[in-house]
């Protein structure tokens, strides 16, 4: 089971909690009505249904606990000591156990229940059979309120463990509290770990990753141990013990040598001692941190003779380091990616699967065509970039060193544009560049550009000074000119606008396109030798008629547009009211004598068509009102679906339910 899994857990609810979540779900999920007068196998049936679904939902929520949560001996054995340090095996057993003997119970307690349900002679007999299964269900749930609450704990406490991967490439840092390990993490990982400057900052094991050689890579920060015997240590100490021991990894043991951690170079030396044995099949890197107080070179001829025993060590390696000045940073990094990968590859070659792979491996040599020796080469500058050594004068300038001589973090501005591929080097620091793929865009400009401008500045000059454009309309200088000119822009606009969208969904061309008039179209056809003699006869006709037409709309028109000097300046005409309106049009009025037009008049009123006379449109209008009314009441009572339409129901408010009573369900 991957550590990942382990966060997946459901929380594991109180006692109390457990017993609502599982006697709310019977009552929900089963029926809930049943009368004296039923048969009595069906009040039978009733009440075994409920104490079968009560058991069924405790062995549901106990069996979804008891299969989430590990089992230890499943686990890698990392994984499985580890949760020994953290939850005591024995402990963590006992409590997934007491579950598991209360599932059984429950299940027990409803067969015997279910047993005697079958010969209840009554409701009561068997409602009551009912109560004591339930109730002992619950009383045995009750007795498991601490290995809940203990598996809660564990729940959360695996949530927050780090996502460790126990047969991944993995770096594992130890060594005594405080010589700096976290530092160390953080200098070659994205990891964030506490930094401190007291003992067991670190108290428990924290994750971090590097990529070497586009690999991923896993390193692991692990608690402070102090040389004291195993049986001595506690929890912090034993998760590094833990790593150490299960898992295959390069060990880097972290010694201080200015003893700034508050113990001894002997102590330390000691302590690597003690735990050698763990260090078996593994490559071991000796970090000497914080070269920048004291290097190895500084040491009394006591404690060198110490750590040289340490180094004469078969597989140990030597490495100095500070995390302060990053000197020899990335030569750990280096040193310990490749003697784990080597060792990795070694012993895959003493396996047994090598030999199934080997035979499918063939590695082409070429053949030399000379006795040349020709040795690599590889430029110092290119050697530069790949290593990292600020001790180094050939080493490649970094950012961060060129922030550190510029006022560091917060004063330091990085230039973007030095990285710039232009043709000249100066071209970078332009006021405002114009940048594409790389590239300057002013580059591509003409580089007559200059001349060609000036050219055409003098022909203008010299066409102003013709009078080219004297012709050209004054130009417009007071404000109301400017405004009106403004305002009939805005309705040429409107109206080409209008006029784009009525023509947009007409053809292209007019239909009429070559051939403008009649007198035209005779014309050509006459010339490409047709008759067009009856074309002039109907176009005679139809001016004739059109003109007939015309001569019609102005009599009328002019009809329309008469003139009445009534009395009294009024128009003298009938009106017509209908249900009190009038709906007879409307007269001009004013002053005797004065001459006013009146458009033509309709020949009927189109309200009263259908009807005899003015009464009966008035009855028709009062009974369509009449006939609407409900309509326009039920109209004010909204959209709403959810409408109640009693307000206050008896059976809610009124009477009391006695017990035993389901009705509302």
């Amino acid at each position: 089971m991957a550590t990942k899994s382990l966060k997946s857990i459901a929380p594991v609810p109180t006692a109390v909690d457990f017993l609502d979540i599982i006697l709310s779900k019977t009552q929900r999920k089963t029926p809930t009505v049943i009368h004296k007068n039923f048969k009595i196998s069906r009040i039978r049936n009733f009440y075994m249904r409920k104490v079968k679904f009560t058991q069924d939902s405790f062995d549901e929520k106990l069996g979804s606990i008891l299969s989430e949560f590990p089992i230890l001996d499943n686990l890698h054995p990392f994984m499985s000591s580890l949760l020994n340090v953290l939850y005591d095996k024995n402990h963590y057993k006992l409590a997934l156990g007491q579950l598991n003997t209360c599932r059984h119970l429950i299940d027990q307690v409803a067969k015997d229940y279910c047993r005697l349900l079958k010969f209840g002679d009554s409701l009561y007999r068997c409602k009551q059979l009912k109560r004591a299964a339930l109730g002992r269900m619950a009383t045995i749930m009750r007795r498991q309120k601490d290995p809940l609450a203990y598996l809660e704990q564990v729940r959360q406490h695996l949530a927050r463990l780090p996502s460790i991967d126990p047969n991944t490439r993995t770096l594992l840092i130890c060594g005594y509290p405080n010589v700096g390990k976290s530092s160390f993490m953080n200098k070659v990982t994205r990891a964030d770990v506490d930094v401190q400057p007291y003992a067991f900052t670190t108290k428990s094991l924290f994750v971090g990753h590097l990529d070497y050689k586009y690999l991923r890579w896993q390193v692991i920060d692990t608690p402070g141990i102090l040389d004291h015997p195993l049986e001595d240590m506690n929890t912090i100490e034993m998760q590094s013990i833990t790593a150490m021991a299960h898992l295959r990894s390069a060990i880097l043991y972290f010694m201080d040598l200015s003893e700034q951690c508050g113990y001894t170079v002997e102590a330390q030396c000691k302590l690597f001692h003690s735990i050698k044995p763990l260090f078996a099949n593994k490559p071991t890197l000796l970090i000497l941190n914080k070269v920048d107080v004291m290097r190895l070179e500084d040491l009394s001829p006591e404690n060198r003779a110490l750590v040289d025993e340490i180094i004469s060590i078969e597989g140990v390696t030597m490495v100095q380091v500070s995390c302060y000045t990053d000197e020899g940073v990335n030569d750990v990094k280096t040193a310990a990616c490749d003697k784990l990968l080597t060792h990795r590859v070694e012993t895959k070659l003493k396996g047994t699967k090598i030999n199934s792979v080997i035979n499918r491996i063939h590695v082409a040599q070429p053949k030399a065509r000379d006795d040349v020796v020709r040795e690599p080469f590889i430029p110092e500058a290119v050697k530069a970039r790949q290593k990292y050594d600020p001790g180094d004068p050939m080493r490649r300038r970094l950012e961060k060193d060129i922030e550190a001589e510029e006022g560091g973090p917060g004063v330091y501005n990085i230039n973007l544009r030095k990285n710039y591929i232009l043709a000249d080097a100066s071209w970078k620091d332009d006021i405002m560049p114009e940048i594409m793929d790389g590239k300057n865009i002013a580059d591509f400009i003409d580089p007559d550009i200059a001349e060609k401008l000036e050219a055409l500045e003098r022909e203008e000059e010299k066409l102003e000074a013709e009078g080219f454009y004297d012709s050209d309309e004054e130009i417009v200088d007071s404000d109301e000119e400017l405004y009106a000119a403004e305002e009939a822009s805005a309705k040429a606009m409107k109206l080409a606008s209008e006029r784009k969208k009525m023509f947009k969904n007409r053809p292209v061309m007019p239909r009429t396109t070559g051939m403008r008039t009649i007198g035209e179209m005779t014309q050509k056809l006459s010339a490409a030798g047709y008759d067009t003699s009856r074309i002039e006869a109907h176009a005679m006709v139809a001016k004739a008629s059109n003109a007939a037409m015309r001569k019609r709309k102005r009599e009328e028109r002019d009809e329309a547009m008469d003139v009445d000097t009534g009395r009294d300046g009024e128009w003298v005409d009938e009106s017509m009211e209908v249900d009190g309106e009038d709906v007879s049009p409307k007269r001009a009025k004013g002053n005797t004598g004065a001459v006013v037009a009146k458009s033509k008049l309709p020949q009927t009123n189109r309200q009263l068509t259908g009807f005899k006379n003015a009464e009966q449109a008035n009855k028709a209008i009062k009974l369509r009102n009449l006939g609407q009314r409900e309509r326009n009441m039920l109209a004010r009572a909204g959209e709403s679906d959810r409408a109640i339409k009693t307000k206050m129901p008896k059976h809610l408010f009124a009477g009391k339910r006695k017990g035993g009573k389901t009705d509302r369900r």
